[in-house]
């Protein structure tokens, strides 16, 4: 199973690129990331649109969409590891996660998820949750694997 990270803006230089570095080494395979931004100064209304339709364009074909987003479900890191695992063993050829913007998700996004996943209830920076999305995957795999990494 192929795994995607698309996500709004692109990250620079510093703590937030090299947690989502250090945990995307660490998957086997590592995921992709695919990265969209609209540049132009549009009202945040607008902008929420057009990063839809980025990151709709950037999801692979026939892929699973899991949206982060703060109005979606919480799983424990096991329930997100046995639901990986169903996904795997289903034949998922592509899974992809769908990282928002600032202002969130357009709508058309949220209606494209198979998951609506939230990290907590908790307002996080979108540029951090790349890095907290690919420890959670990490961890997934370790507990998939009956790795120590993860105790309960």
């Amino acid at each position: 199973m192929r795994v995607h990270v698309i996500a709004v803006g692109r990250a620079k230089a510093g703590p937030e690129r090299d947690l989502f570095q250090h945990y995307a080494a660490r998957l086997a395979p590592p995921p992709a990331l695919r990265e969209v931004e609209e540049r132009r100064p549009l009202p945040a209304p607008e902008r929420t649109t057009r990063e839809g339709e980025l990151l709709l364009a950037a999801l692979p074909a026939g892929a699973t969409a899991v949206v982060l987003d703060e109005r979606g479900r919480t799983l424990t890191s096991i329930e997100l590891a046995t639901r990986l695992a169903k996904w795997r063993d289903a034949g998922v050829a592509d899974l992809a996660f769908m990282i928002g913007g600032a202002d969130g998700h357009a709508e058309a996004v949220r209606g494209r998820a198979d998951l609506l996943l939230s990290l907590g209830p908790m307002t996080w920076p979108h540029m951090l949750v790349r890095g907290m999305l690919t420890e959670q995957l990490f961890r997934a795999q370790s507990i998939l694997a009956n790795h120590p990494y993860h105790r309960e």
